[in-house]
């Protein structure tokens, strides 16, 4: 069975398998909810591969994520390391989401207590801020997770898709340890601002996405249809003729690929992986033989000449369409 052996270390603190598990497709996002049991046993061969680093969210579901992981890692819950996020209105309930963020103190708090319940554990490694809540100093967001880490139910403070300025608010009430945003070859702008930022500050950064929601696999053309409940029906860079001009991209990192004897989606990481030492991708997978391939991109080191190469070929191509629907986009970078 292969079998990664490398770590990567967050924030200088927080150590974890150099490739994570984005559990978040398993339950919702791509279509259907895979099979729970299937589910549990692949996060669970995920860990005999080497992955010790889950993420999920009480809005994955909601809430059936966290269950789901939770009960994957109770055989294993010593060894391996488990993110989730906050921030979002849900009904806790009903499970329904409402329109808006909410990252009020109290609610943080009452988010902690239910995500420690449904994942079985006593303590959350990694606590993201899903996204940030322009209603609520970021100030009194740290200070909330700071709370929770004196008492204990909280490792680690993370944000995903904020601004440099937040992330530096943060920072100084609450040490962060990670940031999560989209990066891939598919979307390179946190290395303009974002990447100098964390390095900077010596923040560590996980990427989701890593394979453009399956684009860079190079199994999606502008032919393929989605289920009706798959998310990537509206989002523009996935229209038909976005695709069919976006195909460009693909085809350099195939053309790459076959150079080196590897796949498309292992250069697509390999390149994430040799980017920074301090970079983590948590590709999502519902199928063993995908999870097998990514986990193989650990073996395929780039060189600075093959990043270079690979850079200025995408560089040079003008792709289309955005990452995320208007709505979503609206709630980054804030």
């Amino acid at each position: 069975m292969l079998r990664i052996e490398k770590k990567r270390t967050l924030g200088n603190k927080l150590q974890v398998s150099a490739i994570g598990l984005g559990c978040m497709n398993m339950t919702s996002a791509y279509g259907p909810a895979a099979d729970r049991a299937e589910m549990i046993r692949l996060i669970r061969l995920a860990h005999e591969m080497g992955v010790t680093h889950f993420d999920t969210a009480e809005a994955y579901g909601p809430f059936t994520n966290e269950e789901l992981v939770g009960e994957a890692i109770q055989p294993i819950r010593s060894q391996v390391t488990i993110a989730t996020k906050f921030g979002f209105e849900i009904d806790p309930v009903t499970g329904k989401r409402g329109p808006g963020t909410n990252s009020r103190p109290e609610h943080i708090k009452v988010v902690a207590e239910a995500s420690l319940r449904r994942l079985r554990v006593e303590a959350i490694d990694l606590f993201y801020q899903h996204r940030v809540d322009p209603n609520v100093p970021i100030e009194d967001v740290a200070g909330a997770v700071k709370a929770l880490i004196a008492e204990g139910k909280v490792r680690h403070f993370g944000l995903s898709e904020a601004s440099v300025q937040t992330i530096r608010r943060a920072h100084a009430v609450q040490p962060v340890t990670a940031v999560q945003s989209e990066y891939s070859l598919f979307h390179r702008e946190p290395e303009a601002e974002l990447m100098p930022a964390l390095e900077e500050l010596g923040i560590g950064f996980v990427a989701f996405s890593p394979l453009g929601a399956g684009f860079l696999t190079g199994t999606i053309d502008e032919n393929t249809q989605f289920g009706p409940t798959d998310f990537r029906n509206m989002v523009p860079r996935f229209a038909p003729e976005a695709r069919k001009t976006n195909m460009a991209l693909v085809k350099v990192v195939k053309t790459f690929a076959d150079r080196r004897g590897a796949t498309p989606a292992q250069i697509a990481l390999a390149w994430l992986l040799a980017k920074k030492p301090w970079i983590v991708p948590i590709p999502g997978s519902t199928k063993l033989h995908h999870l097998e391939e990514n986990l193989g991109a650990i073996h395929v080191e780039l060189t600075a000449t093959d990043l270079k190469e690979i850079d200025e070929a995408v560089s040079r191509l003008k792709l289309e369409g955005a990452r995320l629907p208007e709505p979503f986009l609206k709630m980054t970078g804030l």
